[in-house]
Parts: C-alpha cells; sequence; structure tokens
C-alpha cells in the first residue's frame, strides 16, 4: 500500500477519535475526557482520551496511537510480512457505563506494515448484561448495513462469524458478548478497503448511542449491578489472555496505561456462581451468548 494511503489513514483515525469523544460527550455532559499525549520508547506514541465521572459512563476510553520500530523475533513471526520492522496506527475504544442495562461495547480500526505486508483490520462487538432484542438487532443490522455497502471488500456473514469466534473465552466455553463483526488482514484492493474501513467507523455512533438513550433511564437493582460486575470480570479475563490488541502493544512495548484503559473501574470475581434457573441472567448464557443472525431477527411490527 502506498504512503498517501497511510497518511490518509493516520488523518481519518485522527479525526474519528475527535467525532468518537464528541458524541459521547453529547450522551453524557456531564462527563468529561482527561487526554493525555504520550511517546513510545522506540518510536511514535499516541493521544489517550479516558471519560470519567459521568452519568452514563462509569469509565470509558477512546484511544489513538501511532507507533512504530523493532519488534521482537519471536513475535514477528506471528504476522505477515518479512522482517521485525512495524507500523501501527489505530483508534481503540471500550466504554463501561454505569447502568447494568446499557450494554459494554468495544470498537477498533487499525492500519498495520511489517516490512513490506500491510493491512487494515477492525470491527465492534457489543457485551449486554440484560440484553433487548431491539439493542441487540439494531446494533448487527448497523453493521450488516456497513458491510452490504462495500460487497467487495467485506462480507457480513463472515465478519460475523469472525467476531463470534474471536470473541470466546474458551476456558469457559462461552461467548464474551452478542458479537457484531470483526475482520483482520483485508489487505486487496486497498483503496476499496479504506473507504469500507471509514464507513465503518462512522457508524460506531449510530449503533451504539441509540441503545444508550433507550437504556439509560431504565432502573436496576443492587442485584442486577452485582451481576453486571461479576460479568465485567468475563471482559477482564478476555483482554488479559486472548485479546489481540492487548498482546501486540505489550510485546511491542507499548504503553501500558493505554492499552489496559479497556479494563473496567469495578469488577467482581464470584467463585462457581451459579444464575437462578429461568432467570434474567441464567437466560444471558443459556440463550443470548448463543450466535444466531441476530441481524435477521424479527421486530415487532416488523
Amino acid at each position: 500500500m502506498s504512503d498517501t494511503l497511510k497518511i490518509r489513514a493516520i488523518e481519518y483515525l485522527q479525526d474519528l477519535q475527535n467525532r468518537i469523544c464528541d458524541g459521547l460527550l453529547n450522551l453524557d455532559p456531564k462527563a468529561h475526557f482527561l487526554t493525555d499525549h504520550w511517546e513510545r520508547p522506540g518510536g511514535g506514541g499516541g493521544r489517550t482520551r479516558v471519560m470519567g465521572e459521568g452519568e452514563i459512563f462509569e469509565k470509558g476510553g477512546v484511544n489513538f496511537s501511532e507507533v512504530h520500530g523493532e519488534m521482537a523475533p519471536e513475535f514477528a513471526k506471528q504476522l505477515p510480512g518479512e522482517g521485525t520492522t512495524f507500523f501501527a496506527v489505530g483508534v481503540s475504544l471500550v466504554l463501561h457505563p454505569r447502568n447494568p442495562h446499557i450494554p459494554t461495547v468495544h470498537a477498533n480500526f487499525r492500519f498495520l506494515q511489517k516490512g513490506e505486508a500491510s493491512w487494515f483490520g477492525g470491527g465492534a462487538d457489543l457485551t449486554p448484561y440484560y440484553p433487548q432484542l431491539e439493542d441487540v438487532v439494531h446494533f448487527h443490522r448497523t453493521w450488516k448495513a456497513a458491510c452490504d455497502r462495500h460487497p467487495t471488500v467485506a462480507n457480513h456473514s463472515l465478519f460475523k462469524a469472525e467476531c463470534d469466534h474471536y470473541f470466546f473465552l474458551p476456558h469457559r466455553g462461552e461467548a464474551r458478548g452478542i458479537g457484531g463483526i470483526f475482520f483482520d488482514y483485508l489487505k486487496d484492493n486497498p483503496e476499496d478497503v479504506f473507504r469500507f474501513v471509514q464507513d465503518a467507523g462512522n457508524q460506531f455512533l449510530s449503533s451504539y448511542s441509540p441503545i444508550v438513550t433507550r437504556c439509560q433511564s431504565h432502573a436496576y437493582t443492587e442485584s442486577q449491578r452485582d451481576f453486571q460486575t461479576y460479568r465485567r470480570g468475563r471482559y477482564v479475563e478476555f483482554n488479559l489472555i486472548h485479546d489481540r490488541g492487548t498482546i501486540f502493544g505489550l510485546k511491542t512495548n507499548g504503553r501500558t496505561e493505554s492499552i489496559l484503559m479497556s479494563l473496567p473501574p469495578l469488577v467482581r470475581f464470584v467463585y462457581n456462581h451459579k444464575a437462578d434457573p429461568g432467570s434474567e441472567e441464567e437466560k444471558l448464557t443459556s440463550y443470548w451468548l448463543k450466535p444466531r443472525d441476530w441481524a435477521a431477527e424479527k421486530l415487532l411490527g416488523e
């Protein structure tokens, strides 16, 4: 891919971070972002924006990074391309709401180079605690529509399946959430791929904001809050054990505070937790976390 495309990707992702942060502040006007500019020893740096003290978001992070340098030879062997020289630019975000009726959400859009190889990756996924069909369907339909607008490079069925496969905890035998889309190593037809990545990035707020608006006034109990913090433990387990972004950042001497911004502020690990049979909590794992074609589900009135 050309250096011009790389420059355009950097500019787009910087702007995407700004627009997403502005949109989140519109959702939660009492929140504020702490902006932290940092440099990476070895090359590059970034801008981390961490949200706190909001009514809706207990913690949120929207991170932009542009890093380059050398990676360890043993880690370099796991990625396409020759040698150990790399360049990576991306936006990664995670939002942890206070209200357990509002799902946690994650999204990432990135461009990488290693030697002569270069590719785009990214996606978005939703982790609800008390799911509502309207919200789940809306989230999946938003991403399907984005893929369908770029049929030469984006395959929604494949990207959804990749998301279901990727955001899975094999040691638990369960999904982290209800999925979304996940794609990586997109390199053929780079201009078309870049158009798709831009379209996808631009859809993040429209995929998530209506869910926040619908759910933010839902009352919740202390028991539901306890269940939320317990299920956040699954999020922590995935990010620390399996997440490629976490592993890449730590293996390339990235900034630890920015890499681990995805972790929730409050979490509980409960030994051998068992939800009551037939409860909403039990239904999360027995029904909602089972992969299915959510975009094709019919809502009332359709």
